[in-house]
């Protein structure tokens, strides 16, 4: 097994035609023309330069794009059709290097820079907003990616360092063009991995004393409230912790507990017929110690003397501890029933070889090792925290110790989707927070509608009598809902595997921040919080507590135009005119997601859902008419571990690439002129028989008459819901369903809305009346009742509720839309209040 560990697809060294080299005595330079929007800038005393694999590039191989070289006595430049590259043939500096792209010129300061951000190594410790590592995505023209420091490895698999004093970076030139950077990035440095299906499940985690009947009982309890859950994450109280003094602490360990499992094997056992996967935490940093049960085996391999009881220290920088860490001490406890490992490295970025990041190896090495477990993870897997640029191939990313805040909430949307601008898409929270910070219904749930909606869903908590994430240990109504948005995720599934496969092959990250699809609409950058979730799908969680007078929170959100109307899954009967902000309000039990029109979402509808995440058999199609629409659903090929040995092209990742072809796909289209919603034919697949139903979103104002024998109709919810029975995969043509011709969302019942959102605010009576004449004398102006709504003394939460629903949609009689005017709720001036009204319109 040792071999493969140090075994990836990568092809470091550039094609000579792209080169562009030279120098003399101590000043020696290289530049590598990658694309014409993508060069390397090397520069090095001995004119020695690096052509092994680094954490970030894995190959540099491409086909060189056209480019002209202009070369005098005392300078060089090297032009493209998208940059233009100045420099003096001297040691680089700011005055001697420089690139220009559109309007902009980077000088050369020995730095990354990406505006727009990346990630960071951990939120520990964090109460909200933390210091971003730069991405490869900016506002200006160019990002630049310093990669002068990174960790090597050389042509056996083994790590490296650098020669000091070298320089070497790539400048990202691409203009806004941000998914075209992104697309190059993977380039570079190699594609994000694909998740076993199960990975995108709900799992459970809690850093707590248990005991082995407490955690199943707590499975268990999951099982009986009908919450799935895929992971049994095990924190560190499965090892021995209160060690004696002489031993150092008890953070590292690899010795079961028995007091609390007295039946390792056998507890795991059961996690297993549960059909969870199970993974441990590991603090790798103390070694192995004296007291540890696999010390004289480890001993052994490493021929250290126990005669002493010293401590086998951990070292990743040699290969031979690393090969017994794994191939004894590991495999040993993997024997006995741990899936995959969740590592937890606290302790900086040092060892003994300078410029050897710990980090780096244990993530690279535990995911190319992981591969000996295929049978039961189906794809390799580690848990660990981000340690730079190239990271995303080692998927998945632990974020560490959230404090419960408010402050921690909101930043965690935006912390997630510009991790995606340094290609890094799967990130798993603390979802509900670590630790600190206040108990709080409204926040847990607040948090666990965001989990729902992020790439990973792990629920989890501190070791506190207090802090701990089970639904049912809160308040009836939070309960209820958190339930369902646990529920929610794992019918999602047959969405986030395909969106899976489309991070991997089609370099698209489940959560991208707007600009990625809205790079020169201004708007786009300014609202961090909300996230593109899939091509279609806007979220934008709420992320703050409600209001004590409407009992809903609120959040400002931008829909973009192009995309037609726009409806809220959760909140089907308010409908979105596009190309501007508005400003959302829900109660507790919802949260905006917003789909435009011409959206197909598949859910998992089996009745009820099971541990692990099996395909489903029952499929419902949420469709938003108004637009065609497109979707490809896809699984992983009937027999996912036998396709892990193909040969690998020279763009595959860390591990070789299942062959796009083999995997299992269900086309879906809508055509909206003709209302023919067509299923399939299934690809690849085993022609099993599937149920589905279709679900318009938003949709109630027609007849829906389904041509198919058996089908039936239901409305409800500002929903129409066609259930199709039973239909063959292998249908030759695919499966079609006449829905009807031309079919448009409801027109939102303004005062209805209004009416009912007021009714239930908690105020004064009396101040409702005003509010309601505002909106409801049809006989004044739209202009007068906006200006009259704005000018009452009430919370401006209200303000902006009654402005959403009266503005939403332009069709609606006695429509605000073009008049809407929104209250500033932190107490500041009416946002756009002047803005708006020099444009009203009598009406």
């Amino acid at each position: 097994m040792a071999s493969s560990r140090y075994s990836f697809p990568s092809k470091p060294t550039a094609n000579p035609k792209a080169i562009v080299t030279g120098g003399k005595g101590c000043s020696h330079y290289r530049f590598t023309v990658l694309t014409d929007r993508l060069i390397r800038y090397e520069w090095s005393e001995d004119g020695g330069f690096e052509d092994r694999v680094s954490t970030f590039a894995l190959f540099r191989h491409f086909d060189p794009p056209t480019y002209v070289v202009v070369e005098t006595k005392g300078g060089l430049e090297i032009i493209t059709d998208h940059f233009h590259l100045t420099y003096d043939k001297k040691k680089f500096s700011s005055e001697g290097l420089s690139v220009k792209v559109g309007g902009d010129v980077w000088r050369y300061n020995g730095e990354s820079y990406g505006d727009l951000g990346g990630t960071a190594r951990t939120l520990d410790g964090a109460y909200g907003r933390v210091n971003l590592e730069p991405g490869v995505l900016s506002r200006k023209a160019y990002a630049v990616l310093d990669d002068s420091k990174s960790m090597l490895f050389d042509h056996q698999g083994w790590i490296a360092t650098r020669e000091p004093g070298r320089v070497d970076g790539y400048v990202f030139a691409y203009n806004g063009d941000h998914k075209a950077a992104i697309k190059d990035f993977y380039r570079i440095s190699g594609r994000q991995a694909v998740l076993p299906r199960w990975a995108l499940g709900n799992w459970w985690s809690r850093y707590h004393d248990y005991t082995a009947s407490e955690y199943l009982e707590v499975m268990d309890h999951f099982k009986c409230e009908g919450i799935p859950l895929t992971t049994a994450v095990v924190d560190m109280a499965w090892h021995l912790v209160n060690i004696p003094p002489k031993y150092g602490s008890g953070w590292t360990g690899y010795t079961w507990n028995r007091d609390l499992f007295p039946d390792p094997d056998g507890f795991m056992k059961e996690l297993h017929k549960r059909n969870l996967k199970v993974t441990l935490n590991d603090h790798p940093a103390d070694g192995i110690r004296a007291y540890e049960d696999q010390y004289e085996a480890v001993a052994k391999a490493l021929h250290h003397d126990t005669s002493k009881e010293e401590p086998i220290q951990f070292d990743c920088t040699d290969r031979q501890f690393l090969d017994a860490y794994f191939d004894v001490l590991k495999l040993t406890l993997e024997k006995q029933g741990v899936d995959f490992w969740w590592i937890d490295w606290q302790q900086g970025t040092k060892t003994k070889i300078p410029g050897i990041d710990p980090l780096w190896v244990l993530n690279h090495y535990h995911y190319l090792t992981s591969k000996r477990s295929l049978k039961t993870l189906q794809r390799p897997l580690t848990f660990s925290r981000y340690a730079g640029a190239g990271s995303h191939r080692y998927p998945i990313g632990f974020s560490g110790d959230t404090q419960i805040t408010w402050a921690g909430l909101e930043f965690q949307p935006e912390f997630t989707a510009t991790a995606s601008n340094i290609g890094y898409g799967w990130w798993s929270h603390d979802i509900g927070g670590h630790w600190a910070g206040v108990r709080s219904n409204q926040l847990a749930v607040r948090w666990v509608q965001l989990g729902c909606f992020s790439p990973i869903m792990r629920l989890h908590s501190t070791n506190s009598l207090w802090n701990s994430k089970e639904p049912w240990n809160f308040e009836k109504d939070a309960h209820k809902i958190m339930k369902d948005f646990l529920i929610l995720r794992h019918r999602l599934i047959p969405f986030l595997y395909t969106m899976n496969i489309r991070a991997s092959y089609e370099s698209e990250p489940l959560i991208q921040p707007m600009y990625w699809n809205h790079p020169d609409a201004a708007e786009a950058y300014t609202v961090p919080t909300q996230y593109y979730f899939g091509p279609d799908l806007l979220v934008a969680p709420v992320t703050s507590p409600d209001s004590a007078t409407t009992l809903m929170g609120g959040v400002r959100a931008w829909l973009p135009p192009g995309r037609g109307r726009y409806i809220d899954l959760f909140h089907p009967h308010l409908v979105y005119d596009g190309g501007r902000y508005m400003h959302l309000h829900r109660g507790l039990a919802q949260m905006p997601v917003l789909a435009p029109e011409g959206t197909i979402l598949p859910l998992d509808s089996t009745p009820k859902l099971a541990n692990g995440a099996p395909r489903p058999t029952e499929i419902t199609i949420l469709l938003v008419v108004g637009k065609d629409a497109q979707f490809e659903l896809v699984e992983e090929p009937e027999k996912e571990s036998q396709h892990h040995h193909h040969s690998s092209s020279d763009d595959d990742d860390a591990v070789q690439q299942t062959p796009l072809s083999s995997f299992v796909r269900t086309p879906i289209t809508w055509s909206q002129a003709e209302g023919v919603l067509t299923i399939g034919p299934e690809w690849n697949g085993s022609g099993r028989w599937r149920q589905w139903t279709v679900k318009l979103v938003g949709h109630t104002s027609t007849d829906v008459q389904a041509q198919v024998p058996g089908f039936r109709v239901t409305r409800e919810d500002g929903c129409t819901t066609v259930a199709l029975g039973n239909v063959h995969r292998w249908e030759p043509e695919g499966f079609e369903i006449a829905l009807g011709r031309d079919l448009q969302l409801d027109v939102v019942d303004v005062e209805g809305r209004v009416f009912d959102m007021l009714h239930r605010c908690e105020m004064m009576y009396e101040d409702k009346d005003p509010v309601w004449d505002a909106v409801a004398r049809s006989g004044d102006a739209v202009q007068e009742r906006v200006e009259r709504l704005q000018k009452l003394k009430v919370d401006a939460s209200l303000k902006n509720a009654v402005m959403e629903i009266w503005a939403a949609d332009g069709r609606a009689k006695g429509s605000a839309k073009g008049h809407e005017v929104w209250a500033d709720t932190k107490g500041g001036a009416i946002e756009g209040i002047e803005e708006v009204l020099k444009d009203y319109v009598i009406v």
